[in-house]
């Protein structure tokens, strides 16, 4: 694996964490335990911070990064994701606030200064545009993302399975 120092500042790594060896974690991350970091996953910590919370997976080939402060936009805007999270295959989560028990479907994008509250499912292929709030409880789905109705009680269900489930299978490449 490669886990990278930037500028001096070397990535934290909770207990029991798993991350494959094609991907690279650098500079100024934060990784809570349990966490899951499958094949060419990208996690780029230098130009602001990155907080990844307790038992989220980050599955293959996702992209995560911050934005800095410049002369077009006055703010720098780290990456937090919560606890229970599961990042699909191959998105690209980008400098945004991402609530506990989440989905984020394959191939989605989500841009800076989105924030996705705790409990929201995101279907694949979604774009969450620059500053949009998706709302606690609800299926988004689109490009733009748009919200199609309350989770069911069955949603709620595999927001848990899936997340355990990582922690499981990241525990037996351990």
């Amino acid at each position: 694996m490669s886990v990278l120092k930037f500028n001096n500042i070397h990535p934290i790594i909770g207990a029991s964490v798993y991350i494959d060896n094609s991907a690279v974690v650098i500079g100024n991350v934060s990784i809570g335990d349990d966490v899951s970091i499958w094949p060419t996953t990208v996690i780029r910590g230098d130009v602001e911070s990155i907080s990844i919370g307790a038992g989220t997976n980050i599955q293959d080939g996702s992209v995560l990064h911050v934005s800095h402060a410049t002369p077009f936009s006055e703010k720098s805007y780290p990456l937090v994701i919560g606890k229970g999270v599961t990042i699909g295959h191959r998105a690209v989560v980008h400098a945004c606030t991402i609530g506990d028990y989440c989905l984020i479907g394959m191939g989605s994008i989500i841009m800076d200064d989105a924030v996705i509250e705790d409990y929201v499912m995101l279907g694949a292929g979604s774009l969450v545009p620059s500053g949009k709030k998706l709302e606690s409880g609800h299926l988004y789905v689109g490009a733009p993302a748009r919200r199609i109705r309350m989770l069911k009680d069955s949603e709620y269900d595999f927001l848990k399975y899936s997340y355990q489930h990582y922690i499981t299978l990241k525990n037996q490449y351990l």
